[in-house]
């Protein structure tokens, strides 16, 4: 499964965590280093939604050609969402 678009996203994120960063150094204050926070974790879900949607609609959804498959990523799927409880 490719995920390589989501680089552009990643690059993004990766640039705000910088600037978060400066902010820090620059002493800014609370409030509006929060707020960037909130926002890369906003952005993060957003990557973490697209591959579970790539996930489910790719290699789960091939998986129920084959009932061992199945059983197996029913099982992986039910482990990733006890991760899940943040």
């Amino acid at each position: 499964m490719d995920h390589s678009d989501n680089l552009p996203r990643l690059n993004r994120i990766s640039g705000q965590i910088e600037g978060i960063k400066k902010m820090i150094d620059d002493k800014r204050y609370c409030t509006d280093i929060l707020m960037q926070l909130r926002a890369v974790r906003s952005a993060l879900k957003s990557v973490e939604s697209n591959i579970l949607q790539k996930h489910l609609h790719h290699c789960v959804a091939q998986s129920f050609n084959s009932d061992s498959e199945k059983d197996k990523k029913i099982e992986e799927l039910k482990m990733l969402f006890d991760k899940y409880n943040d």
